[in-house]
């Protein structure tokens, strides 16, 4: 389990989150959702520990994450930052292997074990294939997975992703999000990611938490989260809330306030 209390984070004077709670179980999917600004990557940020903490704990199994050093921390979490340029000229098979870092020896060198882990990651995200390709040569959703399956590589039971289906088109946001919510139910990870799209966030998700204004207005069920009063008081516009004519979850239209 991944338990945040009471997270609070500064950027000088401007406090942009406030005494923020969470707690991600084993095998759930929990997307964070907000209106830009509401400090969603910031949360992510926190977590992982590249920003530091004005107040707050962040832990999982009794160890206290922010307190850990960074290598260490590494075996606990992994995260999947928002779109990056990946460096061209090294191939997927090289990249993937970066997330075996915390467990290289004193020499820097890869075991079998890891080359075993680098190969097991990329089949779980479908992209085997793509391992003697140059990351230069590849798109923007082959990409993605291959930030998803270093992540992996770290094996780690936390995984935390910020806004990956942002400049994805279909296709490619709906293949992350079914591999995401697969590996949390197969391999029992405790998943965070924050997300624009509501309705991804409806329909792959355990739970939803709403973020507003870098405080928790709302923790529940897709249905219990997604509704009218809510998303229409944080995103300042008028929205229906229908049943899903394809899936088990809510589907949230926007309406106009113009």
């Amino acid at each position: 389990m991944l338990k945040i209390e009471g997270l609070s984070v500064s950027y000088g004077t401007r406090r942009v989150l406030h005494d923020v709670s969470l707690e991600v179980c084993s095998g759930e999917v929990m997307a964070l959702i907000g209106p830009n600004g509401a400090g969603k990557s910031t949360l992510v940020r926190a977590v992982s520990g590249v920003i530091p903490l004005l107040g707050g704990k962040i832990r999982t199994n009794g160890d206290d994450l922010a307190a850990l050093p960074p290598m260490q921390r590494a075996r606990y979490l992994a995260v999947v930052p928002q779109a990056v340029s990946l460096p061209p000229a090294f191939t997927v098979w090289e990249t993937v292997l970066m997330g075996r870092t915390p467990y290289l020896n004193f020499l820097g060198q890869a075991s079998a074990s890891d080359e075993e882990r680098v190969q097991h990651a990329l089949e779980r995200v479908a992209a085997l294939d793509l391992a003697e390709r140059r990351v230069g040569e590849l798109s923007g959703g082959e990409q993605q997975r291959v930030l998803l399956a270093r992540a992996l590589a770290q094996s780690t039971p936390i995984l935390l992703l910020d806004e990956p289906t942002s400049n994805l088109d279909l296709h490619y946001q709906v293949s992350l999000m079914e591999i995401v919510r697969g590996l949390a139910q197969r391999d029992h990870l405790a998943v965070l990611i924050a997300l624009h799209d509501l309705n991804l966030a409806a329909r792959y998700a355990d739970r939803v938490a709403l973020l507003v204004g870098g405080e928790i207005k709302a923790v529940g069920t897709p249905r219990q989260v997604l509704t009218p009063e809510l998303i229409s008081a944080a995103y300042h516009l008028p929205v229906s809330v229908i049943s899903h004519p394809f899936a088990d979850a809510p589907l949230v239209l926007p309406g106009s306030n113009v």
